[in-house]
């Protein structure tokens, strides 16, 4: 979700607004968050803690409706994210790209599902935030972890 509202703004601006969007979209939880309506919207584009995207703000609303829409249809997120990238983080060294191959494949399979705001370099973001690839440095103690991940 923040990665979506990221698009455009530097990701700082949604850094410092993490905790007002955790509170406004309900800690994150897409059960909630699908659930609501106008009213929600409308309450959202008031709220000065996030950015007041009315497009971020109903593609986040839908992305979550997906979600559980998958879910129910036993489809769940995580496999269906993994299977894609062969269930093992990808472990990459060099310059670190803005996109992929993955990333825009990626990005092509959740706008065919219909979520909004994945284009490919968002995606790619998106993959290093949650371990799918691992772009860290030599150097960085993060990446052993995350290398270690792909062991399991």
């Amino acid at each position: 979700m923040l990665e979506g509202f990221q698009a455009g703004l530097s990701w700082t601006i949604i850094l410092r607004k993490r905790e007002a969007f955790r509170k406004a979209f309900e800690n994150f939880d897409p059960k909630q968050v699908a659930r609501f309506r106008k009213a929600d919207v409308a309450r959202l584009l008031q709220d000065p803690g996030i950015v007041r995207s009315r497009a971020k703000i109903e593609a986040t609303i839908g992305g979550a409706r997906i979600y559980l829409a998958m879910q129910t249809a036993g489809n769940d997120f995580s496999p269906f994210i993994w299977d894609l990238v062969g269930g093992k983080p990808i472990q990459h060294t060099g310059q670190i790209p803005a996109k992929t191959p993955l990333s825009e494949e990626l990005s092509k399979v959740l706008k065919k599902r219909g979520f909004k705001f994945v284009g490919p370099v968002i995606v790619y973001a998106w993959m290093q935030a949650i371990g799918i690839v691992n772009d860290h440095s030599a150097d960085c103690f993060r990446r052993g972890i995350i290398r270690k991940m792909g062991r399991q």
